[in-house]
């Protein structure tokens, strides 16, 4: 039977029946348990032994494919439906590659391909996820496949758990259950991960017992703690009004008193915030003097009111103030303490517009990206280069925002940007492994400057991708170039990227 309705079956029969579900397994080890089941062991013993050693690094990859998503965000940026239907093709790609082939070579580059970018990487649509694919593949689908392959990637010796060999079925399940206990390590992550996907996992089911406690918590018309849910609203609603009834930026009389010559890329940018400021604010002021009005009964309270008084009790951003802000994954009292530092470097720049602010703190603007296309465009006016020809390089200093005394001589220096999935090693100025339950580093005032793009990427450089807030896509930034001493693909394994708002205060 299936869950699809069905016009030829008495609804007496489906009633007495007993309904089973196949649950896909949880776990790598159950998963790759399933992923090798998949393969009779009659046709399997038929295959040559090359065949069977790579069908096996097959099986661990699809393993890892399905399981990386249960670390959220640092896993893949969007989810994807991998099944058990792409390894049974990819596996029929492998034999028709290898079996009466006279070639002793094996054609991995075209394996690769083949598994990456067509049957696994046909679900995937994010770039920064079919990186991750690829360098699984890369690690996985090669010569030491054949042999004893380690498949732990860049375990550095802290879990090792290798390949049998080309040998029959059976020594390939028994090996399968020598497999050590679960970690990040067998996805190329750091232990950490682990902590953030459990962390995760139980803010989920707070959220929900939250969602599932009455609102008057059953006594009488006062709710937790004796107050009544609209009067915690009325009395929020007025702190936020008091707070931003104020906030207005002079855009028009600013822009009026700079010239067309003063009127540079970096004032355009700051102008437009101070716009999306005025717009979030005035909105907020509105919405919040509406539903005052209608606690005093003096409004008939609409569904849009109601709206905003029930994310004011539950502490949650409204609907409106969601789509005209910032990228958050605050709560409101944070977000609002969020929204006073973004005004207070508007109020920094609106008293001075004709220059920048030394440091410039980009998790604090609404459009991050917008201040980085301007240091290209200054650029190009210097330069006469091409704007699409440029991009942005980002050079990590040693100091810190309050140790910079005067603006970058090339670009601009900017802050507030966190490191997720590894840290920043000041004293070899490189990345390096987190250290234990140490989730996002603070990187240290970065210089952000615009050149020719290059051809070839540095060995010795992670192309870090950005981010606005700890959810990722779809609010992705630029590129950051990172020196490492490790091998790249070890940074594009563990989910290293750049946020710029990771939600609360380090």
């Amino acid at each position: 039977l299936s869950a699809d309705p069905a016009k030829g079956i008495p609804i007496g029969v489906l009633e007495r029946s007993i309904k089973l579900t196949n649950e896909p397994p949880q776990g790598l080890l159950a998963n790759l348990r399933r992923s090798f089941a998949l393969f009779q062991k009659e046709d399997f013993e038929e295959r040559d032994s090359k065949i069977k050693a790579i069908l096996f690094g097959l099986c661990h990859f699809h393993s890892l494919m399905l399981e990386r998503k249960k670390f959220g965000a640092l896993g893949y940026n969007m989810k994807y439906p991998f099944s058990n239907g792409d390894l049974r093709d990819s596996a029929s790609v492998l034999y028709n590659y290898l079996e009466g082939s006279s070639s002793a070579k094996i054609p991995w580059e075209d394996l690769r391909y083949i598994f990456g970018e067509i049957m696994y990487g046909g679900h995937i649509v994010d770039n920064w996820d079919r990186k991750t694919c690829t360098m699984y593949l890369q690690y996985f689908m090669q010569d030491d496949m054949l042999d004893e392959q380690e498949m732990v990637p860049y375990a550095d010796g802290k879990l090792s758990w290798k390949t049998p060999g080309p040998s029959v079925h059976e020594k390939y399940l028994e090996h399968i259950e020598t497999m050590p206990s679960e970690s990040p390590l067998f996805f190329g992550m750091h232990p950490n991960a682990e902590i953030g996907f459990r962390t995760a996992q139980c803010q989920r089911i707070f959220e929900l017992l939250h969602l599932l406690q009455p609102k008057d918590g059953g006594t009488g018309d006062e709710g937790e703690g004796g107050v009544n849910p609209l009067a915690r609203a009325e009395e929020l609603c007025t702190e936020i009004l008091d707070e931003v009834r104020d906030v207005k930026f002079a855009t028009e009389d600013t822009a009026r008193a700079l010239s067309d010559d003063d009127k540079g890329p970096y004032q355009f940018v700051f102008l437009q915030e101070c716009d999306a400021m005025n717009g979030l604010a005035y909105e907020m002021v509105r919405g919040l003097g509406e539903l005052q009005l209608g606690f005093k009964g003096e409004l008939t309270m609409s569904e849009q009111m109601e709206q905003l008084a029930d994310a004011l009790f539950n502490e949650t951003l409204p609907k409106w103030w969601v789509m005209l802000g910032f990228p958050s994954t605050r709560p409101l009292r944070s977000w609002l303490i969020n929204l006073r530092e973004r005004c207070d470097q508007l109020d920094n720049w609106i008293a001075d517009p004709l220059n920048i602010p030394k440091v410039v703190d980009i998790s604090k603007l609404f459009n991050p990206q917008s201040f980085l296309t301007a240091i290209k465009q200054l650029c190009c006016q210097q330069t006469k280069a091409e704007l699409d020809k440029l991009q942005v390089f980002t050079e990590v200093t040693k100091r810190d925002v309050k140790q910079v005394d005067q603006t970058a001589r090339e670009g601009a220096f900017v802050t507030g940007m966190y490191l997720e999935g590894a840290r920043w090693d000041v004293n070899s100025n490189s990345l390096e492994d987190s250290k234990p339950k140490e989730m996002f580093t603070r990187m240290p005032v970065v210089n952000c400057k615009a050149g020719p793009q290059l051809e070839r990427d540095d060995k010795n450089v992670y192309i870090c991708p950005t981010y606005c807030v700890p959810t990722r896509t779809p609010y992705f930034v630029f590129p950051a170039q990172l020196r490492s001493k490790q091998p790249p693909a070890k940074w594009v394994l563990a989910g290293v990227a750049l946020i710029l708002d990771i939600g609360y205060s380090v």
